[in-house]
């Protein structure tokens, strides 16, 4: 028997694989589920994203190999993108692609942390900062309490900075859907700079966002581009999480390690992908959003509604979030057994503490399926409480 490497023993165990392997269960035993779980669109890309996926993985020269950075015309794109949305300047080497933002995320700590590093890392978070990112590069994860007295906001003033080499934040945020303003990212930008840390920010959710919250770019920010990095995705903004396309953009030297470990492990994301992104990146003509993303968000903002007002209605009072497709919910007790009952019901929720040891007594729920299917999931979240 093979014995796995002590960095792979130290990860624990990845929660959405769990859950995705109970709902396979589940579903082979005939049962109903109405999955508000992993954070998955169901809204299908604009319709002229489609067309031209068709069109230029019909193009035999998109199919050679890329380049590790990106191809020109991908980086140019992002460079307008940014200039367009944030009114940030970048150059074209300021930019990489990635194969989906995860993916970044990880190899960035693989280009600067050493055995011992300390990485600051929220909590409760994605799990990819402190597993994939951290833990996989023989880092130690630090946690940065996201409390809700807080507003789900690190308190930068009590981390103690020493030995630390990286912190990880993402707003708007996963699981929590907080956002946050200038002032708290420029405490961010300030705390990196005066204890020389690498600020990986995570957009990924910037373009999901509701009753005329614009979410900012850290890079908006005096002094971000002298120590951060920022990641950003079209999965969410264009529904691609499938075609695994993504992007960093920030600090020169930042991207170039980013870039270099990236040059020796893959070879880019397909030539055609990014020139799909090209033309979806391009439909962003001023700072609004394009039409297809209003009414993208209007139907999301819909779900929204409809499933905080259900949850207040059984006692369980939630914000409306201000941006992504997820609702963060005290459920009073353990959330691994909140889960596990509404599952029982035929509805699939995260139990909070898979995010960190302060998600727990939470749990996050999607309002990534139709208003029907929300509806009778609330009908039988009631039943099961």
């Amino acid at each position: 028997m093979f014995e796995y490497a002590e960095r792979i023993k130290r990860l624990p165990p990845y929660l959405f694989a769990e859950i995705e392997k109970i709902q396979k269960e589940k579903k082979a035993q005939g049962i109903d589920l109405i999955s508000l779980s992993i954070g998955d669109p169901d809204l299908p890309p604009p319709q002229f994203v489609v067309d031209a996926l068709a069109a230029e993985s019909a193009n035999q020269k998109n199919h050679n190999y890329s380049f590790s950075q990106g191809e020109p015309d991908f980086r140019a794109a992002v460079v307008q993108w940014y200039k367009t949305r944030f009114g940030v300047d970048l150059a074209p080497d300021q930019v990489v692609a990635l194969l989906g933002s995860k993916e970044g995320l990880a190899n960035i700590a693989r280009a600067y942390i050493n055995p011992g590093d300390h990485v600051l890392c929220p909590d409760p978070a994605y799990p990819v900062y402190a597993n994939g990112g951290t833990i996989l590069c023989d880092g130690i994860p630090t946690p940065m309490p996201l409390l809700e007295e807080n507003g789900f906001c690190p308190d930068l003033t009590a981390v103690d900075a020493r030995r630390v080499k990286m912190m990880f934040l993402n707003y708007p945020n996963n699981p929590t859907a907080a956002t946050v303003d200038a002032r708290c990212l420029k405490q961010a930008v300030d705390f990196a700079k005066d204890n020389n840390i690498i600020l990986c920010y995570d957009n990924a959710y910037s373009e999901i966002t509701y009753d005329g919250f614009r979410a900012p770019s850290i890079l908006e920010i005096p002094g971000a581009m002298d120590v951060a990095i920022e990641f950003h995705s079209l999965s969410k903004t264009f529904n691609m999480t499938g075609d695994r396309i993504a992007f960093a953009v920030g600090n020169k030297d930042l991207v170039a390690g980013l870039t270099k470990v990236k040059s020796q492990i893959d070879s880019g994301p397909p030539v055609y992908t990014q020139k799909v992104a090209v033309k979806a990146l391009g439909s962003y003509t001023h700072r609004d959003p394009p039409e297809f993303l209003k009414r993208n968000n209007q139907i999301m903002q819909e779900r929204r509604d409809l499933l905080v007002a259900a949850l207040c209605t059984l006692g369980y009072p939630c914000e409306k979030p201000k941006a992504t497709f997820y609702v963060w919910v005290n459920c009073k007790g353990d959330s691994m057994k909140f889960a596990s009952k509404l599952l029982d019901a035929g509805v699939v929720v995260t139990p909070g503490v898979g995010f960190g040891k302060y998600g727990e007594g939470y749990i996050r729920i999607t309002f990534t399926q139709p208003k029907e299917r929300i509806e009778e999931a609330c009908k039988r979240i009631a039943g099961a409480l």
